[in-house]
């Protein structure tokens, strides 16, 4: 708490903080500031809701219309879709401190106090009543629903135990225990999941929402609370679970669908933003071609047929993913004492973990095996990438080196010097590595990964063959015509055996 701040009822008259201006309310306070914060838009690129991306031309806006409205709203969507973020957002639309009474559970207004406790504390001590103060933070209440969640819970409760050490009769307001919702009181308070809370739980926020008060058990005290009532839940033909019962749903203002990013750039932002790619003790160099990969497993796993999409495919997917890759491309540097930490395509089949967990397969992707599904989406993910770089590269030099007969193999037994040397006797190339930036004056970790990115593309696209221990070969098809010579040469072999074995035979007979 700032010194400067007032810590008296008197001083506080006496300050800037008038009785007008805490008579506002917390939907005035939110409307004001977001006004404020509107008109300088035009001389700030400070954004209206830091660190929400991709929102900017649909959900925010809705949300501001909200906002000026001065109404309550819900945020619809599927996981990880950022709607807890944005709840939690809304506290930079509140005042930077609010004053209140000091020891009070309802953080009363000091001028006109809710609770008994407060009325008679400064009908004591007057002007000498304490004030304290709330920070944005301190306004802000969540709570997620659960079924097991009661009424004294968001509402309050007679505690007898409080009512005996106190003497006071069960029916006083200074036997009340209240619940989260009163104690939210000059603030925001936020229902997770809200189809979750069983019906007569939603039919309780019913007053609150449109009367502005609660009652408790059955009491007739009346509390004419000020809080912002906010909501979040994935979409109702998904959430089996539960629903939002429709009196409810009426008095609910806005109804805001959220969504997942609409582009990679977008996606990219966001998982750069969130994953934890800067790292002590690691010099750690992400190439885009890799982030765009990353990306992409999360744009193909939502349009693949085998992958539940009422479930959805959250942005915690190339979140966990990328951190994984990560921490495999750091184990392999730490192995061989490198310095220069550089993600490679083969680190993103080792992140199977990271992405397993993150996705809900049909009945189709369940027959085949989570592995194999992940491993089809990584594969497909690389070539739709790989075609942004090379699709007018021709790669026949390098297929006709395999085709000769040459082999390659990537892993993480070598260290970035051997790889390196490895690849520098597949013909032509590097010098196919150009749209990369990539050249054979490049460092090792670099000018690996960026090789078997090529490689990895080409296999994407069945020009190589690859094994599990990442050893490339030529390609299916010359392997077959390959293989096919090879039979027809043998049975030209066994009929010139069997010819000459006739011959024989036949000159014996005739001796």
């Amino acid at each position: 708490m700032a010194t400067s701040l007032p810590n008296t009822l008197g001083a506080l008259r006496a300050s800037e903080y008038t009785p007008a201006r805490l008579a506002r309310s917390v939907k005035d306070e939110l409307r004001d500031n977001l006004i404020a914060k509107l008109r300088a838009k035009g001389t700030s690129d400070e954004p209206l809701f830091p660190g929400i991306v991709g929102y900017e031309d649909t959900v925010v806006p809705q949300i501001v219309n909200a906002v000026l409205s001065k109404h309550n709203f819900i945020l619809l969507g599927l996981r990880g879709q950022a709607k807890s973020r944005i709840l939690r957002a809304l506290t930079t639309l509140l005042d930077p401190n609010c004053p209140y009474v000091a020891g009070s559970e309802l953080r009363d207004n000091p001028y006109t106090p809710l609770s008994k406790f407060s009325r008679d504390l400064i009908a004591k001590m007057g002007d000498d009543t304490p004030i304290a103060w709330l920070t944005p933070d301190d306004r802000y209440v969540e709570k997620l629903a659960t079924p097991d969640v009661t009424v004294a819970d968001l509402v309050g409760d007679i505690d007898p135990i409080k009512a005996a050490r106190s003497n006071q009769d069960l029916g006083s307001e200074l036997t009340m225990h209240y619940g989260l919702l009163p104690r939210a009181n000059r603030g925001i308070f936020a229902i997770n999941e809200i189809p979750d809370l069983a019906g007569k739980i939603q039919v309780a926020l019913f007053n609150i929402m449109q009367e502005g008060d609660v009652q408790i058990k059955g009491y007739p005290v009346r509390l004419k609370l000020d809080v912002a009532i906010v909501f979040s839940a994935n979409p109702e033909d998904y959430t089996a679970r539960g629903k939002i019962v429709t009196p409810l749903k009426d008095r609910i203002g806005s109804e805001i669908r959220t969504h997942y990013p609409e582009s990679i750039d977008d996606a990219i932002s966001i998982t750069s933003q969130e994953a934890w790619s800067k790292r002590p003790s690691s010099n750690i160099e992400i190439p885009h071609y890799i982030r765009q990969i990353v990306e992409q497993i999360a744009f193909s796993a939502r349009e693949d047929k085998k992958v539940d999409k009422r479930s959805g495919v959250s942005q915690r997917l190339p979140i966990s993913t990328m951190e994984l890759v990560i921490s495999n491309a750091e184990r392999r540097a730490f192995l061989h004492g490198e310095t220069l930490v550089v993600p490679r395509v083969g680190d993103i089949y080792t992140a199977l973990p990271g992405i397993s967990g993150k996705i809900e397969l049909e009945y189709e992707g369940e027959m085949r095996g989570a592995d194999t599904v992940i491993r089809e989406i990584i594969r497909a993910s690389v070539a739709t990438v790989f075609d942004q770089y090379f699709k007018e590269t021709n790669t026949q030099q390098i297929e006709q080196w395999f085709n000769l007969g040459g082999t390659v193999q990537l892993n993480d037994a070598q260290p970035s010097a051997g790889s390196l040397a490895e690849l520098q006797q597949i013909q032509g190339l590097f010098d196919k590595l150009s749209p990369l930036k990539v050249n054979s004056k490049s460092k090792p970790e670099t000018a690996v990964s960026a090789a078997e990115f090529l490689l990895e593309g080409m296999y994407a696209h069945k020009r190589l063959s690859r094994t599990e221990e990442r050893a490339f070969t030529a390609g299916e098809k010359k392997q077959r015509n390959n293989e096919a010579a090879n039979y027809a040469e043998k049975l030209r072999e066994r009929e010139s055996e069997r010819d000459e074995y006739t011959k024989n035979r036949t000159r014996r007979g005739f001796n």
